[in-house]
């Protein structure tokens, strides 16, 4: 029941932002700066806030961060393959693999872990979202650069690799780390500050998502999208699940891993594919289905191990 409880709430109101979009009540000027205001403040504050005031060393585990790297390297790995097996057009295959492996961390699988596990699930899940958002983010731009109908000129090559490193759930990670390893406290008056940012990242993230979904897109993908979508929500954590299963990991560890594997499509997919001569279409397309599709698919994942 924990879980049922968990995760319908949290697809209502993805759902009620697709809702309220398609009656103008999220219109499209407000989403583009709703969105940098989640992704460049809310969010960041949120996981410098839970990890800063933590103690790293419960929470760092890195058996479990190297598996969950590999879990996705390997998606990937196989994504390429099957695109090739495929005969996909050069820049379809690109977004293909990047759709099958690039999960949507920040707004979807932190927010599952933390209103499925609480404040000591958020922070074990910030931790590997951190390593993994490194990783995703250098296989896609590899997947998408290989893929370029045309050499993608260096300086854009360039600031795609600036974005990465300069990703603000990456640098707050970081950030969160030193002040957690070396015990420095937060005054009190940031802290409260950083509490009312945190109260504001969650809810505003998923309307946001709700609002961007695109039922249409996904209609017109057809298998493309289907594959995708079956290697982000079933492959992608199942490999996870094995690898996790095969060290003999306790729940406690597994569970904000899988979540964070188990995450649909992510929306900076889209971006990344139209700056790097991708498939917009079916990265808008696979946002959709994997994010809708990951209400049911998290369900079953979170019944399968806790």
């Amino acid at each position: 029941m924990h879980i049922l409880t968990t995760i319908i709430p949290i697809f209502i109101i993805v759902m009620l932002g697709w809702v309220v979009h398609r009656h103008g009540f999220l219109p499209d000027e407000f989403l583009g700066p709703a969105n940098r205001l989640v992704f460049y403040v809310a969010i960041p504050a949120m996981i410098f806030q839970s990890i800063a005031q933590s103690t790293f060393g419960e929470f760092f585990n890195p058996l479990v961060i190297f598996l969950t790297l590999s879990a996705a390297a390997l998606i990937y790995a196989a994504a390429w393959l099957t695109s090739r097996g495929m005969g996909m057009q050069r820049s379809l295959a690109g977004t293909f693999i990047q759709s099958s492996g690039h999960g949507n961390l920040g707004y979807i699988g932190l927010a599952v872990a933390f209103y499925f596990l609480g404040d000591e699930g958020l922070v074990h899940a910030s931790v590997v979202a951190g390593f993994l958002m490194i990783l995703q983010n250098i296989l896609s731009t590899v997947a998408l650069q290989a893929h370029a109908t045309q050499a993608v000129a260096g300086s854009s090559y360039r600031l795609i690799a600036v974005k990465v490193m300069g990703n603000p759930v990456i640098v707050s990670v970081l950030l969160g780390m030193l002040f957690s390893v070396f015990s420095i406290p937060l005054p009190l008056i940031v802290a409260r500050s950083l509490t009312i940012l945190t109260g504001l990242a969650l809810p505003t993230a998923l309307l946001v998502i709700g609002a961007s979904l695109s039922l249409e897109r996904m209609a017109a993908q057809g298998l493309t999208v289907a594959g995708a979508v079956a290697f982000k929500l079933l492959v992608l954590p199942g490999t996870g699940w094995l690898l996790f299963r095969s060290f003999g990991l306790q729940e406690t560890d597994i569970l904000p891993a899988l979540i964070l594997l188990a995450s649909p499509t992510a929306t900076i997919s889209f971006v990344m594919a139209r700056e790097m001569q991708g498939d917009g279409d079916l990265a808008t397309a696979a946002i959709s289905a994997s994010t809708l599709g990951s209400a049911l698919t998290y369900i079953m994942w979170l019944r399968l191990v806790s």
